[in-house]
């Protein structure tokens, strides 16, 4: 007889370059399930052709123009949601109150197909905008919606990767479910291995910008990823602040010499070298700025699995909280 493995099917919201992807194939892979992508969006076209050339597959654009009902059954949602403004927030009617955001659209989803559970990123910042109201609302919403939910905001840092880049994750069961985030997974990678040994001498700053940043600035370690911040303050660290989309050219320099590569930057992202990085360096570096960090995500995905997957032992699992709680 052929063994079959269990199959668990999930949408890919905002998917951006597939972040979400990497990180829940690769934990499928480790738990020996077939993970299948049924359904993937991003209204950005250069991403959506990075996401074609790693995955065979193109994302659906506007997910504005698509109903609910469309969407295939799946088990997870994945969405690394835009932070979009809440018009008429305050009203703390759930469901209503998102309306007009590109939040509406992922509730709607969940209201309409119901997949067991869902896991959804965004900036640190939603924390505290508008007071907290929206991220009130937001929990609300997805509560009324009959999830129970969770959320916390976990540092890149924690889990293996030499960057700092702390985001909001926000986690949804169907059931009643004995799910906690993650615990820190220490050390992280070092930048030795993640720092390219050959590097093309257009990465290099200009002999101007190298004197001026080593003239204001001595670095502790050997190997550093050197930060301007827009004071003009240089500071280094063995690892890398937080990679940004928008970001001026130089803010990051290896050692206050050059710019990272794009294979450096997916790095600092998670992704492996098998990940195919588009022949366009500027999109290359937005794609990275925007991208999930997938070591973090596939912590998250780890701990949420056994709850989805009926392949899964969960006596281990159980035996890791018995363990967390008589802590």
């Amino acid at each position: 007889m052929e063994y079959k493995r269990e199959k668990i099917k999930f949408i890919d919201l905002f998917c951006g370059i597939g972040g979400f992807r990497v990180a829940m194939d690769e934990t499928c892979l480790e738990n020996d399930i077939n993970p299948q992508c049924v359904f993937s969006s991003d209204i950005d076209k250069h991403c959506q052709d990075s996401y074609e050339l790693n995955f065979g597959e193109r994302p659906f654009g506007d997910i504005t123009k698509i109903e609910a009902n469309q969407i295939p059954d799946h088990d997870i949602l994945f969405a690394g949601f835009p932070c979009q403004p809440f018009s008429i927030i305050g009203q703390m009617k759930g469901f209503e109150d998102t309306r007009g955001t590109l939040f509406f659209h992922i509730a709607e989803i969940l209201s309409v197909k119901k997949p067991k559970a869902f896991i959804l990123e965004n900036v640190k910042q939603l924390v505290g905008h508008d007071g907290g109201k929206t991220l009130k609302t937001i929990l609300e919403s997805l509560k009324n919606l009959g999830y129970h939910v969770q959320y916390t905001v976990l540092n890149a840092l924690d889990y293996g990767l030499p960057q700092k880049r702390e985001r909001i994750i926000i986690v949804g069961h169907r059931e009643p479910i004995l799910f906690s985030f993650p615990s820190p997974i220490r050390p992280f990678k070092p930048l030795s291995e993640i720092i390219e040994k050959k590097v093309d001498k257009k990465h290099f700053a200009s002999d101007y910008i190298r004197q001026k940043r080593k003239e204001s600035h001595k670095s502790a370690y050997k190997l550093a990823i050197w930060h301007e911040n827009k004071s003009g303050n240089i500071c280094s660290y063995p690892y890398s602040c937080a990679l940004r989309a928008g970001a001026s050219y130089n803010y990051l320099l290896v050692n206050g010499e050059r710019r990272l590569t794009p294979r450096e930057m997916f790095r600092l992202q998670g992704f492996p070298d098998s990940y195919q990085i588009i022949n366009n360096e500027s999109q290359a570096r937005k794609q990275a700025g925007n991208a999930v960090p997938v070591n973090m995500v596939k912590a998250v995905i780890q701990k949420l699995l056994p709850f989805v997957a009926t392949s899964i032992d969960m006596t281990s699992v159980l035996r890791e909280y018995e363990v967390q709680y008589n802590k």
